[in-house]
């Protein structure tokens, strides 16, 4: 376990490095073509600048665009007892605990660090999941914030955010411009297939974030609360009922619990989850050798 706290360090700095190789390239061939780095230059600064702000304010960001609501422990004392006793047998600071109004049963965590880490469940996983089974599910939240899966996230979320926005400044300043010559075209060309480019990257961004994280914050979790059936019955329940939440937000699915993307071929094919029975089996594996 501490090993792969160590590589999901490790694996944010390489993420950042891919992340600056690309931008970099991109921003040197519009300088190129356009005769002239200072916009280059400008690019690199300003985007280095909006990853830092993202990365920092990332964890409001995601919050807020999944509609999200900080309660206190008079709100919902159910789940508010949950995540504390949690954070105790984990040796953890208490997270933030917030509510999203979606009747799909899912759950997520963000945050920089345990001392800024914020933990989330939907209304429909409070009202399909029993004390034991919800216990499950914001131990496995728990177990990312506990090995650091939630900087990963992080910078997934940051980094998938300035590549389109890196695009969307390179077709305006080329469309604004106006002019016909071949190589403001050649820029306007650049600036949409970096549109293209720009969620399919970030997708990949997504996906260099193994699978394996989600096994292991099964585990983690199922080693909190020392009851691997607990977290098992409530991904049974949710793989029959699916996680797909009503306000469909690609940019952040890599965060939850479960997919909550619609389950189409296409989402299916890129998800950074592994399949529901697979988890199962590995948890109720760790019940019968336990």
């Amino acid at each position: 376990m501490y090993s792969q706290i160590t590589a999901n360090k490790r694996r944010t700095v390489i993420i950042f490095l891919v992340f600056l190789a690309f931008v970099g390239g991109l921003a040197w061939i519009y300088g190129y073509i356009n005769g002239s780095y200072g916009f280059t230059y400008g690019i690199l600064a300003g985007g280095l600048i909006y990853a830092l702000i993202t990365y920092y304010a990332g964890s409001k960001m995601s919050l807020a665009v999944n509609g999200a609501k900080q309660i206190s422990k008079q709100d919902d004392p159910r789940l508010w007892r949950i995540v504390e006793n949690l954070a105790i047998t984990d040796g953890l600071p208490m997270p933030k605990v917030y509510i999203m109004d979606d009747p799909a049963p899912n759950a997520f965590a963000t945050g920089r660090n345990p001392e800024n880490a914020a933990v989330c469940a939907t209304t429909g996983l409070l009202s399909m999941m029993t004390d034991t089974e919800l216990e499950g599910v914001m131990a496995h939240e728990l177990g990312h914030v506990k090995n650091f899966d939630i900087r990963v996230n992080m910078f997934a979320f940051a980094l998938g955010a300035i590549i389109a926005l890196m695009a969307d400044i390179i077709i305006r300043t080329t469309w604004l411009r106006g002019d016909s010559r071949n190589n403001n075209q050649y820029a306007l060309i650049i600036g949409i297939v970096a549109a293209v480019l720009a969620p399919i990257v970030a997708t990949l961004i997504q996906l260099s974030i193994s699978r394996r994280r989600e096994y292991l914050a099964d585990a983690t979790g199922a080693l909190t609360t020392r009851y691997p059936e607990g977290l098992a019955s409530a991904l049974q329940k949710i793989g029959e009922h699916g996680g797909a939440l009503k306000k469909q937000n690609t940019a952040t699915a890599h965060m939850f619990f479960a997919n909550p993307l619609k389950g189409h071929k296409l989402s299916n094919l890129f998800s950074t989850h592994p399949p529901v029975e697979e988890r199962i089996a590995r948890l109720r594996d760790m019940e019968t050798h336990a």
